[in-house]
């Protein structure tokens, strides 16, 4: 399907955003600001971003830890990011959690928990929810090549091929599971081949290339919200750092680094909006010199904000 120009200027700044504000929060990391773990999508973001642009306001997003950008695309605030992972008092845990664990059901994000294939079955009961009430809602759901290897995922996929919901899964193939190089988890050539054991359609795609991953993602959106049930879309690029920020990547094969680099979304997509005329580099240094305002704001006002009361540690626990 065709991207518009509007689309593509959108992408390019939500990408811009996502890496901007993972290196605002690596440099918090450093400084000792922020408590727990940073789990960054640098060369992945536009998987991650284009996934999630292809939502509507109405549908449900399910990100994992390295989806910041996915936040970012369904609405999400950098100063809201920045308060939860600074654990301050007003952020949407209320210092309860850290990182982007969290929810927001204004703009309908569910947050992850760790154990990343469990939201799965969940994203799949929030979707038959929805078509049980006779809305036309979406559920989005990611997964990293090593969580596709779990029990929920297959369950999941299942359930919902039979019962047609409304629900797509992208695997984000970053090629390593923590530190397991992706060969060594699985033997097929592709895993959107997984797809034909449900009869769903499976898709495989650029994961470094924001258009085409928005352009897959919209059509199995409005597929899944024509009725015509789940599809699987694998999105393969490469992870260009840690499995967090602790975590130096020592044992990733320095090749496969080497290639990734080559693919950067932010500079595929950067000749893509000038090779096309859609920006000049003027427009776009105005565009990242902004979000850098943004962010600076954003962060300034995060660190300026109060930490929780010890007291709250047993409030909101359970819904009255």
């Amino acid at each position: 399907m065709g991207v518009s120009p509007e689309i593509k200027v959108q992408l390019y700044q939500l990408i811009y955003k996502t890496r901007a504000t993972e290196d605002r929060l690596l440099a918090l990391y450093r400084q000792g600001r922020i408590m727990g773990g940073v789990y960054t999508s640098r060369g992945i973001e536009a998987t991650t971003v284009g996934a999630a642009l292809a939502l509507e306001k109405q549908d449900f997003l399910f990100p994992i830890h390295r989806d910041l950008g996915a936040h970012l695309a369904k609405g999400q605030s950098v100063l809201n990011i920045l308060l939860q992972y600074l654990g301050r008092g007003n952020s949407l845990t209320h210092g309860k959690d850290s990182g982007i664990h969290a929810s927001d059901m204004d703009l309908n994000i569910i947050g992850n928990v760790s154990h990343l294939g469990a939201m799965i079955p969940v994203a799949v009961g929030a979707a038959m929810g929805m078509k049980m009430q006779g809305k036309k809602v979406v559920a989005l759901n990611f997964i990293g090549e090593g969580g596709s290897n779990i029990g929920d995922f297959h369950e999941g996929l299942n359930f919902a091929a039979v019962q047609k919901i409304p629900f797509v899964l992208v695997i984000e193939n970053n090629q390593y599971a923590y530190s397991t190089p992706a060969h060594r988890g699985y033997s097929c050539a592709r895993l959107s081949d997984r797809a034909k054991a449900y009869c769903i359609p499976g898709h495989h795609v650029d994961g470094t290339d924001a258009i085409a991953v928005y352009s897959v993602v919209k059509q199995a959106v409005e597929r899944a919200r024509d009725g015509e049930g789940p599809s699987l879309i694998e999105c393969k690029s490469m992870r260009m750092v840690g499995h967090s920020a602790h975590d130096d990547a020592f044992y990733v094969d320095k090749k496969l680094l080497e290639e990734g680099s080559k693919k950067d979304p932010i500079v595929r997509l950067r000749k893509c909006l000038i090779e096309d005329e859609l920006s000049s580099d003027a427009e776009i240094a105005a565009m990242e010199k902004a979000i850098d305002t943004e962010i600076e704001q954003a962060t300034q006002q995060a660190l300026d904000s109060p930490l929780p009361e010890a007291h709250w540690a047993s409030e909101g626990v359970f819904k009255p």
